[in-house]
């Protein structure tokens, strides 16, 4: 149902407790106006709040303070950063392309904010006698405007590493185009099962299919599947590789400071917060109260205290992706690409056609239990012959290349180390090698094995 009907065209309202497409926009100027203030301070406080949890988070988990000194207990760290990173000296690089230097960190900001707009906070209360959804607007495909806007993020990502003119900033933004286009995919695809069980794109009306059962009991591998993307799609640890500082210095903002440097960061923290209220909205009911509360108490799905089961939420999400900045250690490009291709999609579309069977099924008239055993049967079936291929392959990506194979298969006289190929150095003498005019290597002695009879 779209708002923008047909003059004279019936329109019929979705379920009051889960918004109607209909009466977004038909606010007064005011009310909207207020409503996108709200958001954007939420998510602007958000930020500081997120900054000075994960500090201390992370510092009691590694057995240190943590911020102490900017107010009380450190509450105020994340605002004296702001402050300092305004007022700090803007250094522009020489060569840089200004015009695009200067508006990438922009347009990484500025689609962040946007996505927030169609994540719904409660119910329809009353604001000043004007009865109104806690949520900015909603769309028909409102889903698909976070996919969208997280796909335009990225444009600014690249273009900051290419702007700077540095190869470092270079292949940080590359890895990270590469790493959008590898998980928004799988992203994407851990919807579509939302989508078919709420029969709608629209949050409001999604989270209104979930009045009697969260998502992700019903669909709890889509779920695990979008906790995975939405750590590929947040850049931070594990799956932080194009700001690797081990490699990349600073990955694609290596060459910015001051404000521009500022605005990457609000970028990440305001992408955290939406994925978590994403996931919050798709597959933990979104504002609707847990289960024992939602029981026992009448209310609780009514009036402003959603609003309070919503945050939980949310700030539930925030602090596992702390968690795992804590614990898990950075992967390696080549398994975050293995991960993203060969695992979850492949087995996205294969839970897709799961899903659709069983709806299929269902809409039949045939036995649930029936159906739920026989997908146990399938699932199990094709576990068990995924990890025997597997045995039977041997491991052969993970199998390192051994110098001077690749040219006996006519690769050229690359050499290859741990699987990956090596360009040939120019030096003629390189870590006790010696370069042949064919491109082999051979070992050369070193003189002093040689005078002290140790070789």
């Amino acid at each position: 149902m779209s708002a923008l009907a047909a003059p004279g065209a019936v329109v019929h309202a979705a379920p009051a407790e889960g918004g109607q497409l209909a009466g977004f926009g038909e606010d007064p100027w005011w009310l909207i106006g207020g409503k996108v203030v709200v958001v954007f301070a939420f998510l602007v406080v958000t930020v500081l709040l997120t900054m000075w949890i994960e500090r201390r988070v992370i510092g009691r988990m590694q057995l240190r303070v943590g911020p102490n000194r900017a107010g009380p207990f450190g509450l105020l760290q994340g605002l004296a950063d702001g402050v300092k990173l305004a007022l700090k000296e803007d250094i522009v690089p020489r060569h840089v392309d200004k015009v695009v230097f200067i508006l990438a960190p922009i347009m990484s900001a500025v689609p962040a904010f946007i996505s927030f707009a169609i994540i719904p906070f409660g119910p329809e209360v009353s604001i000043f006698g004007h009865t109104t959804a806690l949520q900015l607007t909603d769309l028909p495909v409102a889903v698909l405007l976070v996919l969208a806007m997280s796909s335009m993020g990225i444009y600014g990502v690249v273009l900051a590493g290419w702007s700077s003119m540095s190869p470092y900033s270079l292949l940080g933004g590359l890895r990270s185009s590469a790493q959008m286009i590898s998980y928004e995919i799988a992203m994407g695809l851990s919807f579509v099962a939302v989508f078919m069980f709420a029969g709608s794109m629209s949050t409001s009306e999604i989270v209104a299919a979930q009045h009697k059962t969260w998502f992700v009991i019903l669909l709890a591998p889509s779920f695990v599947v979008y906790v995975i993307t939405m750590m590929g799609e947040s850049n931070r640890i594990p799956f932080d590789l194009p700001e690797g500082e081990g490699e990349l210095v600073g990955g694609f903002h290596t060459e910015y400071s001051s404000l521009k440097f500022a605005m990457f960061f609000l970028a990440e923290y305001i992408n955290l917060t939406t994925l978590s209220a994403l996931a919050t909205t798709l597959f933990l009911g979104g504002w609707r109260a847990p289960f024992p509360i939602s029981t026992v108490w009448a209310g609780a799905n009514s009036g402003w205290w959603p609003v309070l089961w919503f945050l939980a939420k949310v700030f539930l999400f925030i602090f596992f992706f702390i968690w795992l900045r804590g614990t898990l250690p950075r992967v390696r490009y080549d398994q975050l690409m293995k991960l993203g291709w060969k695992v979850l999609m492949p087995f996205s579309l294969g839970w897709i056609l799961l899903v659709s069977t069983i709806r299929a099924l269902k809409n039949d008239g045939h036995d649930m239990r029936t159906i739920v055993i026989g997908t146990a049967v399938a699932a199990a079936v094709v576990l068990v012959a995924t990890v025997v291929w597997e045995l039977m392959r041997g491991g052969e990506d993970g199998k390192e290349i051994v110098p001077g194979a690749a040219a006996e298969r006519g690769g050229g006289p690359a050499a290859a180390a741990g699987g990956f190929p090596v360009p040939p150095l120019d030096a003629p003498h390189y870590h006790g090698r010696a370069r042949e005019p064919g491109g082999a290597s051979t070992i050369e002695t070193p003189p002093e094995e040689v005078t002290s009879g140790t070789h």
